[in-house]
Formats: structure tokens, C-alpha cells, sequence
């Protein structure tokens, strides 16, 4: 590419190059067979191999202990939503969620067509712009739901709550290896793949072995998590292609130093974008300080220095300042406005460092 172009985007989103050079290489010959991955059965060898080896970049990157399983499966997080209640919760049994963003607010709608959910705690009312830390559990809940980062309004649990009964369940589709986590403090880990690992098109599911097969009601094969994990991801025909990007994206991680490695690059990136916003005179952050999301940083101009009719036409204007200099896909959320930065893993910190720049230089051309 002539001009190097830094995409913000918040999903589908950035991939490491390195990734999508052998992903596109996959789709013309894979593993040296003269068929493209597209077109190769996935009851081959090549395949099953390949899903071997990417659910073994899981469990050596996150540290998944034996007794869990690992699921890959299609339909994104809003099948996810309702598979994670049909197969924990049962019909007279209550659940905590934690209404913390739009999709926890779905996780939670979805859960109550299953069973009891009480409300943990819900920021709602102040457009999700903080996290309610002050839970209100239940005495007997199967489990509490979490969602880890909420991309829309760019909030994160720093410190994982823990339930008052049961076990943790966290979508952690946006900050996905990320940053470490003890798997081991969660009965389950799930999430969309396209934020972080993987392109649109794959979901994974990391489940303690002892949570399955304990509610009463009859769960339709397809969604039932046990019925892929017997078939070994294999019952149906998986997303090939989705799951071999992330097998080229936790290479790609591996071979950076694991997840220590690469969260020590997203804090350093996060610093070096909030510490702009911080001492801009044009922009300012929506989110809680203490509750300032590593992956998506959404902020908007300041009401003194921008009026609210203005607004609109500031804010296109930015855009294309900003598209101009090869910075794309910042446009925030239309529940919150302004801007948004997405700066996950495979988005290097120079990518971060030329939208500080373009920040401030569009602080001087409009304040002179």
C-alpha cells in the first residue's frame, strides 16, 4: 500500500498482517494440497489437525486447565446470548446479570426467556458511561453474568466481581487475550471472535466440564454445547475458515511473547491515547476514569469549545481531517457520539501515536 492506513474500527476489525497474508494464501492452496482451505472438507486431516492445534493455542495463551472445554461455533454472541442460559439455567432457577452496556443489556433479555434473572446492577440511566460495582446478588444464583468490555460506551471490569453463590460466566468478546485472566475463576468464558482473534464469522466458548447437563429442560441439538463438544467442533460443518484466522492471529500472539506481552503493549497504547484526551482542549472522554476500557476509547468535543448545533458538521469534519492522514473508522457509536477508537491487539502503538498527532493538530487548526 502506498499510504499506510491505521483502521479503528471496533468489529470487524484490525488483524495482524502477518495473519491475513497466510489467511489469503490458505484460500488459493492450504498446507501445500492444491485445494483451497474454502473448499477442503473439514472432516480431512488438514482440518481436524488445524482445529487441534488452534484450540491448543487457546489453552497454552489463556492457561485453560483440563477440565474445560472448548467450543467453536457460528451465529455470533447474540445465538451465544441465549445458548449460555438454555444450557446453565434452569426454568426455576435465577441468575445475576450485570446491565453494564447494550450487550449486556441483550444477554440479559435473552436469559429471562430461560429462567429467573435479577439485575446486579444497571448504569443504564447514565448511558452506560461507568460500571456499577456495587452488586446486589442474589442468595442462590446459578451463576452472575458479565460482559468484561463494553465496546460501545468504552467501559471495562479492571477487577472481576465475584458471585455470592454459583459461578462466573463473562462475555469477553471485546477483549479477548487482551490482557490475563484465571480462567479458572469463571465457570465460563465465551465471546465473538472479530474483535480481537479472528474475523466475523466464529464464536468461542470456553466451559468448566461439570456445568453441562444439569438443567430440565430438553435443549435442541444445535444448541445444545455438549453436542459439539462430543463431535469435537465437528458435528456440523464448522466456520473453516473463520477459526484457521485465528490460528494465525494466536500464532501471531504467541510468537509477540503470549498475553503478557501484548497487554503491556495495550496499556502502553491506552496511556498514550488518554493522556491526549486528558490534556486536549477540544476533546474530552465519556467513560469513568477508573473504568476506562483498554480496547475502545470513545470521546467527543467539548460543549465550550464546540456548540451542540456545530456539532454535526465538527464532527464530519474531523472524520475526513482524520481519513485524510490514513486514520479510518473512528466515528463513534450513534448513543454516544463523537468518536471512538478501537485499539486492539494487532493495532500497533505507531497507529495510536499518529491519531494522537492528528488530535492535535486539529486542536491547533481550530483553536489557532
Amino acid at each position: 500500500m502506498a499510504n499506510k492506513v491505521y483502521n479503528f474500527s471496533a468489529g470487524p476489525s484490525v488483524l495482524p498482517e502477518q495473519a491475513l497474508k497466510e489467511a489469503s494464501a490458505a484460500c488459493i492452496d492450504y498446507a501445500n494440497s492444491g485445494i483451497s482451505i474454502l473448499s477442503m472438507s473439514h472432516r480431512s486431516k488438514p482440518i481436524e489437525n488445524m482445529f487441534a492445534e488452534t484450540e491448543q493455542f487457546l489453552r497454552d495463551l489463556m492457561g485453560i486447565p483440563e477440565n474445560y472445554d472448548i467450543v467453536f461455533l457460528g451465529g455470533g454472541c447474540s445465538l451465544l446470548f441465549c445458548m449460555v442460559p438454555m444450557n446453565l439455567l434452569g426454568q426455576n432457577e435465577t441468575a445475576d446479570y450485570t446491565d453494564t452496556g447494550v450487550w449486556a443489556s441483550k444477554a440479559l433479555k435473552e436469559a429471562k426467556l430461560f429462567g429467573n434473572v435479577n439485575v446486579a446492577c444497571s448504569t443504564k440511566a447514565d448511558v452506560y458511561n461507568h460500571i456499577d460495582k456495587n452488586l446486589k446478588l442474589s442468595d442462590n444464583a446459578k451463576y452472575l453474568h458479565i460482559t468484561a468490555n463494553n465496546t460501545i460506551y468504552g467501559t471495562e471490569w479492571h477487577n472481576f466481581p465475584k458471585p455470592k453463590s454459583g459461578f462466573l460466566v463473562a462475555d469477553m468478546s471485546s477483549d479477548f487475550l487482551a490482557r490475563k485472566v484465571n480462567v479458572s475463576d469463571f465457570g465460563m468464558i465465551y465471546g465473538g471472535a472479530q474483535k480481537n482473534i479472528s474475523c466475523a464469522g466464529v464464536t468461542v466458548s470456553i466451559i468448566r466440564k461439570d456445568l453441562l447437563g444439569k438443567v430440565d429442560r430438553t435443549i435442541p441439538t444445535m444448541l445444545n454445547f455438549q453436542t459439539h463438544i462430543d463431535g469435537k467442533n465437528m458435528f456440523n460443518t464448522p466456520p473453516v475458515f473463520a477459526v484457521y484466522t485465528m490460528n494465525r492471529t494466536l500464532k501471531w500472539l504467541k510468537d509477540m511473547g503470549g498475553v503478557e506481552a501484548i497487554e503491556k503493549i495495550n496499556r502502553e497504547k491506552a496511556a498514550l491515547l488518554y493522556s491526549a484526551i486528558d490534556a486536549s482542549k477540544v476533546f474530552v472522554g465519556t467513560a469513568a476514569k477508573e473504568d476506562r476500557s483498554l480496547m475502545n476509547v470513545p470521546f467527543v468535543f467539548k460543549k465550550d469549545v464546540v456548540s451542540d448545533e456545530k456539532n454535526d458538521e465538527m464532527s464530519k469534519d474531523f472524520i475526513e481531517f482524520a481519513k485524510a492522514r490514513g486514520l479510518v473508522q473512528i466515528k463513534g457509536h450513534r448513543s454516544v457520539g463523537g468518536f471512538r477508537a478501537s485499539i486492539y491487539n494487532a493495532m500497533p502503538i505507531e497507529g495510536v501515536q499518529a491519531l494522537v498527532d492528528c488530535m492535535g493538530d486539529y486542536e491547533k487548526k481550530i483553536l489557532g
